[in-house]
């Protein structure tokens, strides 16, 4: 297990192996197994992150979430073809009560409370309106 600057509170559960870095975890998170979470990242009450799920810096995650298993987050959008190997990085802010499904990947984004985000899906603009999405790109979907 590595934990290196992690601030957390001592209910937060972590199976190990994990690679932990400069994060925040608050009270009630869990971390599965083979997760990676990276610096100036923020876990907040109640949340649940599955196995092999990578978060890079710069994501918050909300209160009562659950991050399926091999999410994939990253703090790049490549513009120009380039890769972005100094900060700043492009921040990601989920919302509270935020599902999403496993083998998902978040691109840098804002997703509002209360969204659900089907397995597999990739999320390409930021989510306004709370609901279903599903696809590549993740589109809302009708009850």
């Amino acid at each position: 297990m590595v934990l290196k600057n992690v601030i957390k509170d001592d209910s937060v559960k972590i199976i190990d192996p994990v690679n932990l870095y400069g994060c925040k975890l608050q009270e009630n998170v869990f971390i599965g197994p083979f997760v990676e979470i990276q610096n100036n990242v923020l876990v907040k009450k109640n949340t649940r992150i599955q196995s092999h799920t990578f978060i890079c810096s710069e994501v918050t995650i909300g209160k009562d979430c659950f991050i399926g298993h091999g999410v994939v987050f990253t703090n790049d959008r490549f513009k120009n073809g380039k890769v972005k190997t100094k900060p700043p990085y492009l921040k990601t802010l989920i919302g509270n009560n935020v599902l999403i499904g496993s083998n998902s990947t978040i691109l840098p984004v804002q997703i509002c409370d209360d969204v659900v985000i089907g397995a597999g899906s990739v999320v390409t603009k930021n989510i306004n309106e709370p609901g279903s999405y599903i696809g590549n790109p993740a589109k809302k979907i009708e009850k």
